[in-house]
């Protein structure tokens, strides 16, 4: 019987690498995304697709009970606003927040009942070195650090039922969100790191199937770092 892997935001970017991964490794996909156009899985049966908008947390209960049980989740969905904290109107900071640390939060917590039933399952958390250095984007950056606290005391929470939840924390990756650094900052970045380029959204996708597959259960509670020896602590 094939498992079954939910990822929110799995229709682009790094999201849309895991559910390429995961489908070539013969799991079911469950993608949940605002909307699928251009979607190159469409067509695909062992693809279903869930219209939801992840800002209304409310909803998300409702959500896992249509997905039923779900064997692994990748809480991959998430926004970036790059606006002065000054700035910030209070509707862009909760609609960041809610994105980004709510919603994974409730989905770890809805989705986690089936897997304690059965004594399994897997969570990866899509952080963001913001939340280990700061950022510019001053919500962004707390909502990381969110994310990653979040990451750590599920773990405690969720290990001895059987369940394994880490997080990876990528540096710039070459996707729609880069579109909102301005050009310097990406030079300076690129400046920074061994390679010179920003990582591909299939590297990081590879260490989320991995920490979701065949990481060593030992491996619990931790968040991986991608970003190619930028960012010294």
């Amino acid at each position: 019987m094939k498992k079954t892997v939910l990822i929110t935001g799995g229709n682009k970017g790094i999201g849309l690498e895991c559910t390429r991964l995961f489908l070539e490794n013969g799991f079911k996909v469950i993608v949940v995304a605002r909307d699928f156009k251009n979607f190159e899985f469409n067509e695909n049966l062992d693809v279903e697709k869930l219209v939801y908008d992840l800002t209304d947390i409310e909803g998300i209960k409702n959500l896992v009970k249509v997905s039923k049980e779900v064997d692994v989740l990748i809480n991959n969905a998430g926004v970036m606003n790059s606006i002065p904290y000054d700035e910030y109107a209070e509707k862009d900071m909760e609609r960041l927040m809610k994105l980004n640390l709510y919603a994974p939060i409730e989905l770890i917590k809805e989705v986690s009942k089936y897997m304690i039933k059965k004594g399994n399952g897997r969570i990866v958390n899509v952080a963001s070195v913001a939340g280990e250095i700061g950022h510019p984007d001053i919500w962004y950056g707390v909502s990381k650090a969110g994310i990653i606290n979040a990451t750590k005391s599920f773990a405690k929470l969720l290990g001895p039922k059987g369940i394994v939840i880490n997080a990876v924390a990528p540096g710039p990756v070459e996707t729609d969100m880069l579109d909102v650094i301005p050009e310097d900052r990406k030079s300076a970045i690129k400046s920074s790191v061994y390679l010179d380029r920003f990582a591909k959204p299939l590297e990081v996708a590879k260490a989320i199937y991995w920490l979701s597959t065949d990481c060593p259960e030992y491996i619990n509670g931790t968040c991986i770092d991608i970003n190619n020896g930028a960012f010294p602590r």
